[in-house]
C-alpha cells in the first residue's frame, strides 16, 4: 500500500537507494538495489531476516545476507561450465569451486529500480550482465521483482534472457529466524520439506552425485521436525559442515508448496512456494558471532538458516541433474515466494 525511498549510502561513487514496502496487512520490506537485498522483512511487527546495518558492512559481506544470488546460485566444481561440449573457465572463488556466481556475482552489483505502489507494492531490479562475466557466455538482462501480496508474501519472480548460450540459476540468500533477527538460533524452529531424497555432499559441499532417500537421516523433513532434534542425530554428512548445508530434491513439479518452517517463541509460520526442482537448507553454521549486525544486534551460529531454491547444486557435473542452461533468446521465467502466516 506503500513504497518509500531514501539514499542508504553509496558504491563506487554511486547512490545506494533502500525501498521500503508495505502491503497495509502486517507485512513489511526493506530492500536495497545493492545487490539486490533484503535487509528487513517485518510481519506483525518482528524482522524475520538477519542484516548488517550500514551500506559498508553490505559492500564488505562475504555471507551473502539478503543478496540476490546469481548468474548460478550455489556451486559449480571446478569452476567449469561446459555448454555444447564448449568449456567456460568460470571464476574459481571457493576451494577451486565457483560459488554464488563468482567473485562478483548479482549480490555485488548496483541494479536499476522501477517502484511500482498499490495494493501489492512491488520492486522491478534490473542489472545487465556483460558477456565474460565471471567467465559466463553471453549478455544477459535479468530483471527480479519483489511483491508484497495481499495475503502475506513476498514474493520474487526472476526472469533473463540472454543473447548467447549461457546459465542462470537465480535464488535468494535471506537468513531467516521467525523468533526474530535478534532472538538467538533457530535451531529450534520446526521444518517440514516435501522431499523424499537429497544429494549428498562430498568434497568441498559439491553433491557428489548421488542420490539418496532421507529415510533414517538427519536430512528426514517429511513431518515437522525441530531443527536441533535432527541435527543430533549422527552423520558423516553433517560433521563437516557442522550442520546442514545441503541440496533437497524437491517432490514434485510445477508451482507448488515444498516447506514449512514455525518459530518455536512466537508461532510465525513460514511456508515456502516455488517451481524449482531443489531447495538448499543452510542452517547459518557459517554466521560470525564477532560482528555488529544492525539494530547493534550480535547474532550467534545457527541465528538463522536460509531455504534457497535452485537447480541442484554442480548440476553441470552430472547429466541426471536437471540442468541450467538457458539457450539464446530463450527466456528464464521462475518464482519464489514466501508466505507468512
Amino acid at each position: 500500500m506503500s513504497i518509500e525511498k531514501f539514499q542508504f549510502g553509496e558504491f563506487n561513487n554511486s547512490p545506494v537507494y533502500l525501498y521500503t514496502l508495505d502491503n497495509g496487512n502486517g507485512l513489511s520490506a526493506e530492500i536495497i538495489n545493492y545487490g539486490a537485498r533484503i535487509c528487513k522483512l517485518v510481519y506483525k511487527g518482528i524482522d524475520v531476516v538477519l542484516g548488517k546495518e550500514t551500506c559498508e558492512d553490505y559492500v564488505n559481506d562475504d555471507l551473502f545476507f539478503g543478496a540476490a544470488v546469481g548468474r548460478n546460485a550455489n556451486r559449480i566444481g571446478r569452476a567449469e561450465l561446459v555448454i555444447d561440449g564448449e568449456t567456460y573457465n568460470l571464476s574459481a572463488n571457493q576451494l577451486g569451486n565457483h560459488l554464488h556466481g563468482g567473485v562478483e556475482g548479482f549480490d555485488k552489483k548496483l541494479w536499476n529500480v522501477a517502484a511500482i505502489d498499490g495494493n501489492e507494492p512491488s520492486l522491478e531490479l534490473t542489472y545487465i550482465s556483460p558477456d565474460g562475466e565471471e567467465g559466463y557466455p553471453g549478455e544477459v538482462k535479468v530483471k527480479i521483482t519483489y511483491t508484497l501480496t495481499a495475503d502475506n508474501s513476498l514474493k520474487i519472480h526472476y526472469e533473463g534472457v540472454s543473447d548467447k548460450d549461457t546459465a542462470l540459476n537465480i535464488t535468494n540468500h535471506s537468513y531467516f529466524n521467525l523468533n526474530g533477527h535478534n532472538s538467538g538460533t533457530a535451531n529450534g524452529h520446526s521444518l517440514k520439506v516435501e522431499s523424499d531424497y537429497y544429494t549428498p555432499n562430498g568434497q568441498g559441499c559439491l553433491p557428489n552425485g548421488e542420490i539418496v532417500s532421507v529415510k533414517n537421516t538427519p536430512f528426514d523433513f517429511t513431518t515437522a521436525k525441530v531443527i536441533s532434534e535432527n541435527m543430533a542425530i549422527e552423520s558423516e554428512q553433517t560433521k563437516p559442515t557442522k550442520g546442514f548445508d545441503h541440496n533437497f530434491v524437491l517432490n514434485g513439479s510445477g508451482y507448488r508448496q515444498v516447506a514449512e518452517l514455525k518459530g518455536d517463541i512466537t508461532g510465525i509460520t513460514m511456508q515456502v512456494f516455488t517451481d524449482c526442482p531443489g531447495m538448499q537448507f543452510c542452517g547459518g553454521n557459517y554466521i560470525k558471532e564477532d560482528f555488529i549486525y544492525k539494530d547493534g544486534a550480535t547474532y550467534q551460529k545457527y541465528g538463522g538458516l536460509c531455504l534457497e531454491t535452485q537447480v541442484f547444486p554442480n548440476w553441470n557435473s552430472f547429466s541426471h541433474f536437471k540442468g541450467a542452461i538457458l539457450r539464446k533468446g530463450e527466456k528464464y521465467d521462475s518464482v519464489t515466494a514466501y508466505k507468512f502466516l
